[in-house]
């Protein structure tokens, strides 16, 4: 017995008279009394069942007993349907199958959700959520990340690219995160790590000569999980050796242009945009800036320096933006809340009116000359200011600037704007550990001429970084790195590496660069980010299978879960009480 001759999705007029078999789940379920109607669905879409008692009376016993989600399987004739009882809105709704046949394959507890049901809490979907992947949305997302990495595989084939794999556990290295360990049962207290990215192995990859290296690869990262980051993820991780920074570029907006064409949709306009991170953080606030509406920040430190007003005053930076619109009391109490949630001490305001009148309690503290160099070109409009720290500005007035695109209607959703940001600070001050560090990763290339700075002025050195961003999201990040092993000890220097500490630590790579590296740089592309934002979401668990929720369990198995203690005794571990 064949369980069906087409699928659910494929059924249509061309089959009309002939007899076949369909199988799926019944999606729902119509008495009518007399006939009994059924929408089957599997993969490929729905088709409906027509029971007429008249015709198989076995078959309308069968049917009165299915229920939503039983497997079924049924045989008859493909009809077409009465002109008036055509579902226009359906593939397969201009035909039916009337039944002769119909058994019952397998049935189903009640279920804990309606898969049509809205706004099912998400712990619930997790817990179930081999029922909730049969839902059209989560269909429709897993396939349409399927088919954007099958364009991307062939876009890299087609380029030249090999797809190497490489391990998922390696030695620990610095990447940004916190490493998942690996205890090792035939070495007691040693540790692989869960690789955060196939980083040093791609780059080893170039030493070894092979000039364009790329591979789907899965990475993981012990942080705390947003609606853009889980524990484990994938990225489109490539390597080319002797590139410019345009061939990395090239690359990663063909993969682009393929999954857009792959999806049957216009693809954006190429070359992608370009932003250096220092035009970027005085523009928008932000390196990763969304481009599709304006309120753009401007620079008041040196006219408000020495202002009657002291917060502007003494202030290390002063920037504003411009709203085109009078707001509100209410408004901008808010704003100043989230403000003060994103870190700044408040957020003064100048609101000028129809008339170009100023409203605000600082303007008595501001010169002709201050407002006058704020005033907007139109009347009706609010100029929000921040003043502190330029790091602390820049932070709070992005985060004002996003959420006013968002509610006042700004941002033009039939947009799609791709940016590269380049140029990134080579080096970051840790507050903390009160030393220099990375600001992407430690392997990363210094802009060319920018190499004297290392030693004498780490904070104004450049990097060879740069990240790609689409409509407010980092997609992912790249560099042409460093293949100099004496240039590599000097960033680890800068550091406060010792040579000692960076041959324990990174011997290996020392050693790869020492043996004729070639120039080389890449790039690694989220998928999940980037199949979320074509898919139209804004979560990256609407585009996994099984993601874990945000307190990093995973509902559906009940993962992570206590290891017996033989086991752990086997591995030299002991698990310590928890300190409150």
């Amino acid at each position: 017995m064949r369980w069906r001759d087409v699928k659910a999705g494929e059924l249509g007029r061309v089959q009309i008279g002939e007899r076949l078999a369909l199988a799926g789940w019944a999606a729902t379920r119509r008495d009518h009394g007399g006939l009994v109607f059924i929408d089957l669905r599997d993969e490929s879409g729905l088709a409906q069942l027509v029971i007429n008692p008249e015709r198989a009376p076995e078959a309308a016993r069968v049917a009165h007993g299915v229920r939503n989600e039983f497997v079924i399987r049924a045989e008859g004739e493909v009809a077409a349907r009465a002109p008036e009882a055509v579902n226009p809105n359906l593939p397969t709704g201009a035909v039916e199958l009337q039944v002769d046949e119909l058994e019952i394959v397998a049935r189903s507890e009640p279920l804990p959700f309606q898969l049509d049901e809205e706004n099912v809490d998400e712990g619930l979907r997790l817990r179930y959520r081999y029922l909730d992947l049969r839902r059209e949305q989560m269909q429709r997302n897993l396939r349409l990340s399927a088919t954007v990495v099958g364009a991307i595989r062939r876009f890299m084939d087609d380029e030249g690219f090999v797809d190497i794999w490489t391990p998922n556990m390696s030695k620990a290295t610095p990447e940004g995160a916190r490493d998942f360990l690996v205890p090792v049962r035939l070495q007691p207290g040693r540790f692989f790590a869960l690789m955060q990215s196939p980083q040093l192995f791609k780059q080893t990859l170039m030493v070894s000569g092979f000039g364009r290296y790329y591979q789907i690869a899965t990475c993981f990262r012990d942080e705390d999980l947003r609606a853009d980051r889980q524990f484990e993820f994938r990225q489109l991780d490539l390597e080319l050796s002797f590139p410019t920074r345009d061939d990395v570029f090239e690359a990663l907006e063909g993969s682009v242009t393929a999954s857009f064409e792959a999806l049957g949709r216009e693809p954006p306009a190429r070359p992608f945009r370009r932003l250096t991170w220092h035009e970027a953080m005085a523009r928008y606030g932000s390196d990763k800036p969304d481009l599709r509406f304006g309120l753009e920040l401007h620079d008041a430190t040196e006219v408000t320096r020495g202002s009657a007003f002291k917060v502007f005053g003494g202030a290390p930076s002063v920037q504003y933006l411009t709203v085109p619109q009078e707001l509100s009391r209410a408004e901008l109490a808010s704003l100043e809340e989230l403000a003060k949630e994103w870190g700044g001490k408040g957020l003064a305001y100048l609101v000028f009116d129809e008339q170009g009148e100023v409203r605000s309690p600082i303007a008595k503290f501001l010169s002709e000359e201050e407002l006058e160099a704020v005033r907007p070109e139109t009347p009706g409009a609010t100029v929000l200011f921040g003043a502190d720290s330029p790091g602390t500005v820049a932070r709070v007035l992005s985060a004002v600037r996003n959420h006013l695109g968002r509610e006042l209607g700004l941002i033009d959703e039939s947009r799609n704007e791709f940016l590269w940001v380049t140029d990134f600070p080579l080096f970051e001050w840790d507050e903390d550990g009160q030393h220099w560090t990375f600001s992407h990763h430690p392997f990363t290339g210094v802009r060319p001429g920018d190499e004297g700075l290392i030693e004498s002025d780490p904070g104004a050195a450049l990097s060879q970084a740069y990240d790609l961003v689409w409509n407010g999201w980092e997609l992912g990040s790249g560099s042409i790195r460093i293949h100099d092993p004496e240039l590599q000890k000097r960033i680890f220097r800068a550091m406060g590496i010792s040579d000692e500490d960076a041959e324990e630590r990174f011997g290996f790579l020392l050693e790869v660069l020492r043996m004729g590296a070639p120039p080389h740089g890449g790039f690694a592309l989220g998928i999940e980010r980037f199949v979320a934002l074509l898919a139209g979401e804004r979560n990256i668990r609407e585009v996994v299978a099984f993601p874990k929720a945000a307190s990093g369990s995973e509902p559906l198995t009940g993962a992570p879960t206590p290891i017996a203690q033989e086991v752990l005794a086997e591995l030299g571990i002991q698990v310590l009480p928890q300190k409150d």
